[in-house]
């Protein structure tokens, strides 16, 4: 009889499941590829929209090619919510209106990425 110790399986939340290996079900991890694709793309978003109202409040140059560009990603992602809010103080507005998009993007995207993931 031996006694030899098996290592405990391995719960890796981007890999094929229990056990690591490649022995996974391969439905399982297209599902858990799928949360990580939807994981990445809703943190991207949120990091597009959190640059520009930082971008917008270090009142960085308006005709810089950097900041239009991530202006230019910020305003489609942020189109639904650019206009909820409406206060004189333009900072305020930009922090709520680009703000609460990222905030139900990280939310909802991780809550959706966290299910898939314990299918």
């Amino acid at each position: 009889m031996s006694h030899m110790r098996e290592s405990p399986p391995v719960d890796d939340q981007y890999s094929g499941g229990r056990g690591g290996g490649r022995g996974g079900s391969r439905g399982g991890t297209a599902v858990k590829r799928a949360a990580l694709v939807i994981h990445t793309i809703v943190d991207i978003a949120a990091a597009f929209l959190g640059l520009w109202v930082l971008l917008f409040l270090l009142d960085a140059n308006q005709g810089n090619v950097f900041v239009q560009f991530v202006k230019g990603v910020a305003d489609p992602l942020a189109w639904w919510a650019r206009d909820i809010f409406t206060m004189d103080t333009e900072g305020l507005r930009v922090v709520l209106n680009y703000g609460l998009p990222a905030a139900i993007y990280l939310l909802a995207g991780h809550l959706l990425a966290g299910r898939m993931r314990h299918l």
